[in-house]
């Protein structure tokens, strides 16, 4: 199981719609920041609008924060790109219910998965889009 590059690539995003707030922000200025295509980055300035954290002008370009960003947790910046309908985890289809762990998998394991998701997510909600910009100013 791996997290998509959506959820970094979104922070990434954020951090250059804030560090350079007094410019014109582009996708293709966003795609050279992060060094992929435009076509991502559109996409996730989407997902990102659709979630109200931004607001995108077509056209004429350039990108609002919506929220201040001690307002925006980790948490609501994951929710808004990864597509995990809910779980982080997920079970192989139809394990072999003759085998004894094929029939118990999912019963002993997803209470603890959805334990281990719970921890993550909480963790995401403790730190917002402020936090990691003051550690990113700290850094340059």
């Amino acid at each position: 199981m791996k997290i998509s590059s959506r959820f970094t690539i979104a922070i990434h995003t954020l951090l250059c719609i804030l560090l350079f707030e007094d410019k014109k922000i582009t996708s293709n200025f966003l795609a050279g920041s992060v060094n992929v295509n435009p076509v991502i980055i559109r996409n996730i300035l989407l997902q990102l609008q659709k979630a109200s954290i931004i607001t995108v002008k077509r056209g004429t370009g350039g990108i609002k924060m919506n929220k201040k960003a001690k307002d925006i947790t980790l948490f609501e910046i994951f929710e808004a790109v990864e597509s995990l309908d809910g779980k982080l985890f997920s079970f192989h289809k139809k394990p072999n219910s003759k085998c004894p762990v094929g029939n118990n998998i999912t019963k002993i394991l997803l209470p603890k998965l959805d334990e281990i998701q719970k921890s993550m997510e909480k963790e995401l909600k403790k730190t917002t889009l402020k936090d990691i910009f003051n550690d990113l100013q700290n850094n340059l």
